[in-house]
């Protein structure tokens, strides 16, 4: 089971990811949007802002916010990291349910391009 440094290291790489990218992908990233990141089987939710092309003012929270973010996405730690990584891949975990994303429909378009 990935730890809670693990995930953070995964949403850090995915900041730098988004940062580093061109064309489609970076005007996806431009983006000014609250994030939230729960992760399952530790109880716990990055919570964060998508601005600037990055990942920015990220902290733990335990179990699940009270307040609701923009783009909400919810899997497990492993997944996560496994994501971030280029093990898992994005579509096939999001139809096999293993990675929930919750967004306006709007957002989720621009988003498919990131992950």
């Amino acid at each position: 089971m990935a730890t809670t440094e693990e995930c953070l290291a995964a949403l850090e790489q995915l900041s730098a990811n988004l940062a580093g990218a061109e064309g489609d992908v970076r005007a996806a990233a431009a983006l000014d949007r609250s994030l939230s990141c729960r992760i399952t089987d530790l109880d716990i939710t990055f919570v964060g802002r998508l601005t600037g092309g990055r990942i920015q003012d990220v902290t733990t929270v335990p179990g699940t916010p009270a307040e609701k973010a923009q783009i909400r996405l919810t899997t497990t730690g492993d997944d996560l990291v496994a994501m971030v990584g280029g093990e898992l891949n994005f579509a096939r975990a999001w139809a096999g349910g293993r990675i929930r994303v919750q967004a306006s429909l709007r957002d989720v378009f621009r988003l498919r391009s990131l992950l």
